[in-house]
C-alpha cells in the first residue's frame, strides 16, 4: 500500500488557468466580505473545537515556482482547515512563515486570538515570489518553535505546504525539529521527491504526508485536520458552572463506541465520593457540595483497548451569600420559546444600580451577559438554542459595589414544525377527503390530531369530533358532515402538538340540492375560497 495521498491531476491551458485564477480571486474577495460581516457569535466560546491545545506553525511556499492561482488556492485551503479551532492561550495558536528569497514571519503565535482576524490575515497574505529558500525559512521556524529546557511546552506542529521544487538540504534541520518534539506534516502540490518528504515528516507517513493536485486539495481537508487534532488533542478534566453547592465536570468523550467505563472520585477535607460512569458519558453535574470549599477531582479511564490513565482537576465552590437582601429572592421564567426565554425577578430593596443576567447552556459552551437598569425586573434572552437547558444567574449590583445573585435553570422549547399543507376534496353530498403534508420526517412524529364538527342537518346542534391517527397517515375521509364544517389537522410530537391548519368545507345534506349545484357551479360544493375542486385550502387556512 502506498503511503502517499494522490489525487488526479487536471491539465489546463495557460488561458484557462488565468480565468480560473481570476474567478478564485473574486471568490476570495466575496469570502473576505462575508467574514467581515459575520457577527460576534463566530468567535464566541464553545462555537469551535474545544478539544485542543498547541501551536501550529504554517510554513507556506511563497516562491516564484508557485503560480498566483496555486497560491490563492493554498490560502483558501488553510482558512477552511483552521476555521473550526478555538484560538488563544490554553487553546490553539497559529503562526505563518512564508518561504521566498528572504523568508518572512507573516505573523507569530501571539498575533491572533479570534478566527475572524486570522481568516482575514490569511486571505490578505501577499506572495513573496523569488527563490525557494526553505533552509532560511526553517531557521525562522526553529526560533518560533523553540522552548527553553525544563519548561513544559504545549504540542507543536509544523505544517509545510510546497510544490516541492528545490527544497534544499533540509534533512538535518527537520531532524532537529523532530528531536525537540515538533511534529512535522507536509502537503505537496507538485511532482516532488517522495524520498525527501518521507525522511522529513513525523511518522506515521500515511497520515502526515500528502501529495495532491491543487484543484483537488479540498479532499484532504478533513483527514489532515484529524491528523493535527490527534497531535494537539488535550485530555483535560474541565470544571464548569461552579455554584455554592454544585459544579459540572466535563471531559473529551474518549470511550464512546469502545468498551470500558470511567471512575470519578472527588473529595474535600470533610467528604469523599466515588462514582462509576458508563462509556457514553462526557460530563456530570456533582451536587450537594459545601460552599466556599476546595475540592479535588480525578477521572480514571478504564478500557481493555488502552492503557489506564487518570485526569485531575481542582476547584473552589462559591461563597454563600449570607445577606439575602443583596440579591433577588426569587427568579422565574415567565415565558419560554424555542430560541428565547423571558426571565423575571423580584425587585431588590436598596440602591440597585443595575442587574446583570448571565446565561449559558449546560454543560457550558460559553456564557453571555445582558445588563439592564436597576428599575427593570425582567429581560428577554434571545438567540438561544432550541431544546437546551440553560443556567441563568441574575446579579443585583448596588451603588455601594455590593452584589447579590440567584441562579435558576430553564429549558428552551423543542422545535415543533407545523403542518405544511392541508387539502379537502368533496367525495359525496356530506363527505370530504382530507389530505395533508407535514414538514417533519415520520420518525419525529407521534401522530396527527383531526378535529371537525358533525351534525345531521342545519337545524341540529353543533358537535365536535376528533380523531388521532398514526404518524405515517396522510389522509382520511370524514362522513356525515354538517354544512360549513370546519376541519383542523395538527401534528403531534412527544412534548406537544405543532401548529396545525384549518379550513372549512361546504357540503349539502340533500342529494337533489347537491346534484343541482354540482351541475351549474361545480366548485360551489367544494371548499370555501377554492377556485377548483380539490385545490389547497390557502384562503381559509389558519394556524391553531
Amino acid at each position: 500500500m502506498s503511503p502517499m495521498r494522490l489525487a488526479p491531476r487536471r491539465l489546463f491551458s495557460k488561458r484557462a488557468r488565468t480565468m480560473l485564477w481570476r474567478l478564485a480571486l473574486v471568490g476570495l474577495l466575496n469570502l473576505s466580505t462575508c467574514l467581515q460581516s459575520m457577527d460576534t457569535r463566530s468567535d464566541a466560546p464553545g462555537t469551535g473545537l474545544d478539544c485542543c491545545e498547541g501551536d501550529i506553525l504554517l510554513m507556506l511556499d511563497s516562491s516564484g515556482s508557485i503560480s498566483s492561482y496555486d497560491f490563492s488556492r493554498l490560502l483558501g485551503f488553510l482558512t477552511v482547515l483552521l476555521r473550526p479551532f478555538l484560538l488563544g492561550h490554553g487553546q490553539v495558536r497559529v503562526g505563518l512563515v512564508q518561504v521566498g528569497t528572504e523568508p518572512k514571519v507573516e505573523f507569530d503565535f501571539d498575533t491572533f486570538i479570534s478566527q475572524n482576524a486570522l481568516q482575514e490575515a490569511l486571505l490578505g497574505t501577499r506572495q513573496l515570489h523569488g527563490d525557494t529558500n526553505t533552509e532560511a525559512a526553517l531557521q525562522l521556524a526553529q526560533k518560533l518553535l523553540w522552548q527553553p529546557l525544563g519548561l513544559k511546552a504545549p504540542p507543536r506542529v509544523l505544517l509545510w505546504l510546497t510544490d516541492g521544487v528545490q527544497p534544499g538540504n533540509i534533512e538535518s534541520q527537520m531532524a532537529a525539529l523532530r528531536q525537540e518534539g515538533v511534529s512535522v506534516l507536509a502537503v505537496s502540490i507538485g511532482h516532488s521527491n517522495y524520498q525527501v518528504f518521507r525522511d522529513t515528516v513525523t511518522p506515521p507517513i500515511d497520515s502526515h504526508l500528502y501529495f495532491v493536485d491543487i484543484d483537488d486539495i479540498s479532499i484532504i481537508t478533513e483527514e489532515l485536520r484529524d491528523a493535527i487534532i490527534e497531535l494537539i488533542r488535550a485530555d483535560r478534566l474541565k470544571v464548569r458552572d461552579i455554584t455554592t453547592h454544585s459544579a459540572v465536570l466535563q471531559w473529551r468523550p474518549i470511550l464512546i463506541g469502545r468498551p470500558g467505563h470511567y471512575e470519578l472520585h472527588y473529595a474535600s477535607d470533610t467528604e469523599e465520593q466515588r462514582l462509576e460512569l458508563d462509556a457514553e458519558k462526557s460530563w456530570i453535574e456533582i451536587s450537594n457540595l459545601q460552599p466556599d470549599t476546595l475540592y479535588t477531582a480525578s477521572l480514571t479511564i478504564h478500557s481493555p483497548q488502552q492503557q489506564e490513565r487518570t485526569l485531575y482537576t481542582s476547584f473552589n465552590t462559591l461563597t454563600e451569600v449570607l445577606n439575602p437582601v443583596l440579591g433577588p429572592v426569587q427568579v422565574s421564567v415567565s415565558s419560554s420559546g424555542v430560541d428565547a426565554v423571558r426571565v423575571s425577578w423580584a425587585p431588590v430593596q436598596g440602591q440597585v444600580e443595575r442587574y446583570l443576567v448571565e446565561f449559558g447552556p449546560i454543560p457550558s459552551r460559553g456564557v453571555r451577559t445582558v445588563a439592564v437598569t436597576g428599575r427593570e425586573n425582567s429581560v428577554l434572552l434571545t438567540e438561544l438554542e432550541p431544546h437546551i437547558q440553560y443556567l441563568i444567574t441574575v446579579t443585583a449590583v448596588h451603588s455601594s459595589g455590593q452584589q447579590g445573585s440567584l441562579s435558576i435553570r430553564a429549558c428552551t422549547q423543542e422545535v415543533l414544525p407545523g403542518l405544511a399543507d392541508l387539502q379537502l376534496t368533496p367525495v359525496g353530498s356530506d363527505s370530504v377527503k382530507v389530505d395533508w403534508r407535514s414538514y417533519s420526517e415520520a420518525e419525529r412524529l407521534k401522530g396527527f390530531w383531526l378535529k371537525w364538527e358533525t351534525g345531521e342537518d342545519s337545524l341540529s346542534s353543533s358537535s365536535s369530533s376528533s380523531l388521532y391517527l398514526p404518524p405515517h397517515s396522510s389522509s382520511a375521509v370524514l362522513t356525515h358532515l354538517r354544512p360549513s364544517t370546519r376541519v383542523c389537522v395538527s401534528p403531534v410530537y412527544r412534548t406537544a402538538r405543532g401548529d396545525g391548519l384549518c379550513c372549512t368545507a361546504h357540503t349539502h345534506t340533500h342529494t337533489h340540492s347537491f346534484t343541482h349545484t354540482l351541475m351549474h357551479s361545480r366548485h360551489s360544493v367544494g371548499l370555501e375560497m377554492f377556485p377548483k375542486r380539490g385545490q389547497r385550502a390557502t384562503g381559509e387556512s389558519k394556524y391553531f
